[in-house]
């Protein structure tokens, strides 16, 4: 098993339009079976930080997954809406082997 980690940097301004485009990412993580584990927004502390985390069952579904979105019309449609409200600054991305028990 896989987790990706999502550091963000977003625009404080724009926190609406980052949570807007977290739950059009929820349902598509979903559908290319992976399993979300939320986004999360700022609340107290720094108001630019947001994370998310999801999990596949391999490195190997996780890449095949962005494969797919790079074709997929609703994953394009949520690439282009924050393109288009800039809400997102920059973002890192690690991946984490999860314990569970």
């Amino acid at each position: 098993m896989v987790t990706c980690y999502l550091r963000y940097v977003i625009d404080p301004a724009k926190t609406a339009e980052f949570e807007q485009y977290a739950k059009m990412w929820i349902p598509l993580v979903n559908k290319f079976g992976g399993k979300h584990n939320g986004y999360f927004l700022p609340s107290e502390g720094a108001n630019n930080i947001a994370l998310a985390l999801f999990t596949f069952k391999s490195l190997a579904e996780y890449e095949a997954y962005r494969k797919k979105s790079f074709d997929d019309d609703d994953c394009k449609a949520a690439f282009q809406f924050a393109q288009e409200t800039n809400c997102i600054v920059s973002y890192e991305r690690s991946f984490f082997r999860p314990v569970f028990e």
